[in-house]
């Protein structure tokens, strides 16, 4: 067995999205001959005893400045000087706005975690034998611990994007920020061993910048223990979606309007269809509910917990997904297909016109379906609902050996290829 150090300060169950890539890939990588070290920040509730998980604090280096000014940690810089930026247009509030955003967080929020993390990941190397790193960003904080620990070490190290750095679309700092940054990425990447992401859009982009690098695709994927073996399914036609809407990009509105026109139509019976929400209750959501006149079919609920969540998406009839339709967006997995996958039932997809790299998923696995006109939706709806009809249930048509190519498992074997290559190399 070798050994692997894996830097993620995000890691379940603290995080139920940056760690669910590093918790699977951490639980399987020993059926391919690793033993995963976990570094992370100090975690709530009970960890995992069938892997060594080593926490180390944090410090919030903006709060840090402010308690050196004799300021309050938890109030913002504007509000502690009675500053409005919707009133105030000042070069002042300007300035308080960009000291904190712009330089004292740089690369990201998390930099204070940066001495803790390579002392203690130091002291790992040092006890342990360790045979590669593996960082995951976001945040990039990550990225700058193992390059500091791989230099001084001379271990390979493999850089894990889930989320592209200066190229990301939700890049949202200035523009002499990003020059300074992009600087930096090239600097920090040039000494990696390897570069993974989650698509082949954004290796593609990657490489874009990071020339001559290795870089693979190997996309997110599911716990194969969490999937679903029940068949029971809600008695109405149930449409479910779990998580966070953005008004104007994962937006459901195109299905609300469709919704309408059928009901106008007499096409589906308003009193056999349930839409469910579970995510922010968005006025902007509600709105639209009351546009379209169907309260009473669509239910807006609170977050609720992944495992209320799961449970959710297991009885529902039709799993929704929303993608911003964007171009940017085209090589971009959401966390919650691989949920969907895994809950067995079937899955429909809008946003994104070409779909992107979920239309091919949905398409490889005959998981679902991705919709990109309102003829295709409603073409999609009308035969799920005679299906729901007749046979009492959407038939699922999930195709079981192209399914588990997006498994943890799967996941977990493709890292270790990527491993064994950079340990041969070094």
């Amino acid at each position: 067995m070798k050994n692997i150090l894996i830097i993620s300060y995000y890691f379940p169950p603290m995080s139920e999205i940056g760690g669910i890539r590093l918790y699977g890939l951490a639980k399987y990588l020993q059926e391919f001959g690793w033993t995963p070290i976990v570094l992370t920040t100090k975690l709530p509730g009970k960890l995992d005893s069938s892997f060594k998980i080593i926490q180390v604090p944090s410090i919030d280096v903006v709060a840090l400045l402010k308690k050196c000014f004799k300021l309050n940690p938890d109030k913002s810089l504007n509000a502690q000087f009675n500053l409005h930026p919707e009133k105030n247009k000042s070069s002042i509030v300007d300035l308080f706005s960009f000291i904190p955003n712009e330089i004292i967080t740089y690369p990201d929020n998390y930099i204070g975690w940066s001495n803790f993390a390579i002392a203690a990941g130091s002291e790992i190397i040092q006890s342990e034998n360790i045979d590669a790193i593996l960082s995951s960003s976001l945040p990039i904080t990550t990225h700058l611990i193992a390059k500091d620990l791989s230099e001084k070490y001379h271990i390979p190290w493999i850089a894990d994007f889930r989320d592209l750095w200066t190229q990301n679309h939700y890049y949202h700092h200035s523009q002499i920020r990003k020059f300074f940054e992009t600087h930096l990425e090239v600097k920090t990447i040039k000494r990696v061993s390897a570069i993974t992401t989650v698509s082949e859009p954004l290796a593609q982009k990657l490489s874009e910048l990071h020339k001559n690098k290795m870089i693979y695709s190997i996309p997110n994927g599911f716990d194969p223990e969490q999937i679903n073996q029940n068949t029971y399914h809600s008695y109405k036609f149930s449409i479910s979606y779990t998580g966070y809407l953005y008004e104007g990009k994962r937006d459901p509105e195109p299905l609300f309007r469709l919704i309408k026109k059928l009901f106008d139509e007499k096409s589906i019976e308003p009193e056999l269809i349930q839409l469910s929400f579970y995510g922010r209750n968005e006025n902007w959501l509600k709105n639209d509910v009351k546009k379209y006149n169907l309260d009473g079919i669509v239910h807006i609920h609170n977050p609720i917990s992944r495992e209320e969540s799961i449970k959710r998406q297991r009885e529902s009839q039709i799993l929704l997904l929303l993608t911003w339709n964007d171009p940017s967006e085209r090589g971009v997995y959401t966390g919650k297909l691989f949920d969907y996958l895994a809950a067995r039932r079937p899955i429909l997809s809008l946003g994104y016109t070409d779909g992107g790299v979920v239309k091919e998923l949905l398409d490889q696995t005959k998981a679902g379906v991705h919709c990109a006109t309102e003829e295709e939706l409603r073409d999609y709806l009308l035969q799920a609902y005679h299906e729901y009809k007749e046979l009492g249930a959407v038939q699922y048509h999930g195709i079981e050996e192209e399914i588990m190519k997006y498994s943890h498992v799967e996941m977990a074997r493709k890292f270790a290829e990527v491993l064994e290559m950079v340990v041969r190399e070094k």
